[in-house]
């Protein structure tokens, strides 16, 4: 699947198109929507170690880093949390593959909890509130308002990995609840607040992106000016419905470039980003309301398609009648996203 890199000399990010084999993962360049023939390059995974989740990139939450035994870093982002945690378990698989016995360790931390006795929520709070090393608080959107020193759940389980207070998502979320109990910690905002009201413990924190906490004594919200964000508030405020890497044939110059893309419902709006940038702003996006989506075949080249694509093209036309040509990694990725954006329209 696509994943960006970023490069070891000029220190930006490139998308590539990543293979998994049991002893190497590979890495190839797109040209002109088409995957090369030969590698890009590889990362040998024998003697690697894996860090999952990676908070080194504050604006880069998504990351996973491989440290390969003669000590050079690999920095791979991910466009969600299932994906990241999907490729991480993935790669330690096969770098563990001549040793079995790890890799059920591994599913079984993953599906286990214990509290650790010595864990102490004070000790974890002061963690979090260290300059350097604690939670980032960063400014958050939810219903059009705009929250001051926040934090997202899905941030938070990330943070409690990270520093080993918890072993898996699962533990993490279960921590990160104690803490909300203890009023250490609060839900801000619709998503999470409604959370709450769940009877099922496990519920009542989650972990998610959308999903906004604050540290109990700080600022309550702030509403935000309009000119603060280049979209309209109200199209980005929708729940995420799909999220995915897919190529996208621009409309003035017809090359072929991996986007970020966004589904969203309720408002239904398709946006996408571009993932080498290190601001998360959508460089486009449209409403689905009357938007037309269909499969294009892959033998030939359908009118309005430059260059020799890999296939597995879909279109949507808007109801300006603007045409959007985007390329899928797989038939049934393009199957899944043509059957979520339909009911949208």
């Amino acid at each position: 699947g696509f994943l960006p890199l970023q490069g070891h000399v000029v220190r930006n990010w490139k998308v590539r198109w990543f293979v998994l084999l049991q002893d190497k993962l590979l890495y190839y360049k797109i040209e002109g929507g088409k995957k090369e023939p030969s590698p890009k390059g590889r990362i040998l995974l024998d003697g690697c170690t894996i860090t999952c989740p990676c908070l080194e990139y504050e604006n880069r939450p998504l990351l996973i880093k491989l440290k390969t035994k003669t000590n050079t870093d690999y920095f791979l982002e991910c466009c969600s949390r299932e994906e990241r945690d999907s490729w991480a378990l993935d790669i330690t698989g096969a770098i563990h593959a001549g040793h079995p016995v790890q890799v059920q360790e591994l599913h079984r931390m993953k599906n286990s909890f214990k509290l650790l006795e010595n864990i102490s929520l004070h000790n974890i709070v002061e963690r979090m509130y260290d300059s350097s090393t604690g939670i980032k608080l960063t400014r958050n959107l939810d219903q059009g308002n705009r929250y001051k020193e926040t934090f997202t759940g899905s941030a938070l389980v990330d943070w409690l990995i990270s520093n080993s207070f918890a072993v898996s998502r699962f533990e993490a979320v279960t921590l990160a609840s104690m803490l909300m109990d203890e009023n250490f910690i609060r839900p801000v905002g619709v998503r999470s607040t409604e959370a709450t009201r769940s009877s099922d413990p496990s519920e009542k924190f989650l972990d998610d992106s959308t999903a906004l906490y604050m540290f109990a004594e700080s600022s309550k919200k702030n509403t935000s000016s309009k000119e603060e964000v280049h979209f309209n508030i109200s199209e980005l405020s929708g729940t995420i419905v799909k999220q995915g890497f897919l190529v996208k044939q621009g409309h003035k110059r017809k090359n072929w470039k991996v986007r970020k893309f966004v589904l969203r419902a309720d408002p239904a709006f398709l946006h996408y980003y571009d993932p080498t940038k290190e601001d998360n702003k959508p460089v486009g996006g449209f409403s689905l309301r009357g938007c037309l989506v269909s499969a294009l075949e892959d033998n030939g080249v359908p009118t309005g398609v430059k260059g020799n694509v890999q296939g597995n093209l879909f279109k949507i036309i808007t109801k300006n009648d603007i045409h959007y040509y985007i390329q899928a990694s797989s038939k049934a990725e393009r199957v899944q996203w043509i059957e979520a954006i339909k009911p949208l329209t």
